[in-house]
């Protein structure tokens, strides 16, 4: 990439998350708390994006995600590119997908499911990655993932 393509700064070390939508781009930020870290964090809304037309870039020094947090971006905006950047360079670069399972992450929409009333984490299977559809373990009731509200 020449400097001239080069739209945000480059990082030592961290995680830089592309191909978000940009519409997503505050909401995955604020999925990952990214107001309450020291670390600096930059983020990078409506560049030009072949395959989105517009999309938001989110660069984070020092900060690396673990599993559940990568399966809660997963949710808001499936697709995304993970990039672990140490020294400069990338040394790892994974495709974020929905997983089959969702644990904790969803608030089912059924007022009457068992995980509305009990004190107890909920569990969706995704029934459907392609256009999003997930039910739940406990009632059944089957929702798409755009509508969802994370708990």
């Amino acid at each position: 990439m020449s400097k001239k393509e080069m739209l945000v700064a480059a990082i030592e070390s961290g995680t830089v998350i592309d191909h978000i939508p940009a519409e997503k781009t505050y909401q995955v930020a604020n999925l990952l708390h990214l107001q309450d870290l020291d670390n600096p964090v930059t983020i990078g809304y409506n560049y030009h994006s072949k395959k989105l037309n517009k999309k938001g870039i989110i660069k984070i020094s020092n900060k690396f995600f673990n599993d559940e947090e990568i399966n809660r971006l997963s949710v808001v905006a499936p697709n995304i590119v993970l990039s672990v950047i140490k020294d400069y360079e990338v040394v790892e670069k994974k495709k974020v997908e929905t997983p089959d399972e969702l644990r904790g992450i969803i608030k089912c929409n059924n007022p009457k499911c068992i995980t509305n009333n009990e004190p107890m984490q909920t569990v969706f299977n995704v029934v459907d990655k392609e256009h999003g559809i997930i039910k739940c373990r406990y009632c059944d009731k089957e929702q798409n993932i755009d509508n969802v509200e994370l708990i």
